[in-house]
């Protein structure tokens, strides 16, 4: 279960309005070069009418400073798509990419590689490494393009390699090494860097799932030490429930919900994100601040938990305290109470029963 949640509302990177139109001249259908719209599903329709590819629909969001912002949908949705227009290796039809506070839709093709070199580090479901390459002269490869000394690409290069586990195989070259390794060298390089934001396309998704879950681990690991601005793309939802501060869910290139993994199961808009929430271990998400409810008379004789303590944990002492139990917030101000009402009351939230119909009660 992921720890680290970034508290920074700081915003690292704003995607504004974005659209990603694939046909002939694209660009008619937007009037103004910020790609606003008054219905932009009703447009996205209309272009997709004329033989047009809408593979980014009005997309907006920002990344907070710190923190992990998953993006995620099934194959198709869009997710792919614009986390290269993040970057510019796919040119957005139309919208702002702000970056540092700067439209990076505005900057020269020579202002773009040094930002790719010096701020941004990219790792793609592809690990894409040289295999000519030793592991260390594969990290090092991307400040040999910034032009620094031999001496310090190397120095840094060895950093970012025990930072990744790999020490001792400085020498190794990828056909020696097994498919996690492999991608360690690729999140190695890419944060080589020492990237201002951090793009990662699928990075695990080619990986056993046991793999999966170790890189998963060491993925969150590293984010501990350097809280580094994220956006993590991933068609696997549990993978975004482990890693994500908040995520984006996308369908037909446009984006349906935007919050923590806790907001879209417990308020899904609609069934579609309701779905992907179905199969999930709720306890294992729910903290007792997202079950907390206001006291209805004194709790000073309650019992106290951290609001971060997991519903999976609480459930033995609810069941042993019928008041329920007093949540502290982290600087010890009372939240309010956790009781067994307040995690059912939770679970109904996100039920997909719209009915409304009440439950048949059999007499025994």
């Amino acid at each position: 279960m992921k720890t680290n949640v970034a508290d920074s509302k700081q915003v690292k990177l704003s995607c504004r309005n974005v659209w990603k139109v694939y046909g002939s001249g694209p660009e008619k259908f937007f009037n103004k070069a910020n790609g606003q719209v008054s219905d932009a599903a009703t447009h996205a329709d209309t272009i997709r009418k004329q033989q047009h590819i809408v593979a980014n629909a009005n997309v907006s969001f920002d990344v907070h400073a710190g923190e992990i912002f998953v993006i995620m949908g099934l194959s198709g949705s869009g997710k792919s798509t614009i986390v290269r227009c993040l970057s510019r290796l796919v040119e957005p039809t139309a919208g702002e990419i702000i970056l540092d506070g700067e439209n990076l839709l505005e900057k020269s093709a020579e202002d773009l590689i040094d930002i790719r070199r010096h701020k941004m580090g990219m790792v793609f479901q592809s690990f894409g490494l040289m295999p000519h390459l030793s592991v260390i002269d594969n990290v090092a490869f991307p400040l040999k393009l910034q032009g620094k000394p031999e001496q310090e690409r190397y120095a840094q290069a060895k950093r970012v390699i025990e930072l990744v586990g790999l020490q001792g195989r400085e020498n190794n070259y990828p056909k020696q090494l097994s498919g996690g390794q492999q991608q360690r060298v690729g999140i190695a390089r890419s944060l080589a860097v020492e990237p201002d934001i951090w793009f990662l396309d699928e990075p695990f998704s080619a990986l056993d799932p046991l793999i999966r879950r170790q890189m998963q681990d060491e993925f969150l690991h590293i984010q501990s030490k350097l809280h580094k601005s994220i956006v993590f793309i991933t068609h696997d939802f549990h993978e975004a429930l482990r890693l994500a501060d908040r995520m984006a869910i996308m369908r037909d290139g446009a984006i349906v919900q935007i919050g923590r993994p806790v907001d879209l199961i417990l308020n899904p808009v609609d069934d579609y994100i309701r779905k992907f929430t179905l199969d999930v271990p709720w306890e294992t998400i729910l903290t007792a601040t997202d079950i907390v409810e206001k006291p209805e008379g004194p709790i000073d004789a309650l019992k106290r938990v951290s609001g971060e303590t997991l519903v999976e944990k609480l459930l033995r002492y609810l069941a042993d305290n019928e008041q329920g139990l007093a949540v502290e917030a982290k600087d010890g101000s009372i939240l309010g109470i956790a009781t067994a009402r307040g995690v059912v009351k939770a679970l109904a939230s996100g039920s997909n029963d719209d009915s409304g119909a009440a439950p048949k009660i059999v007499q025994a």
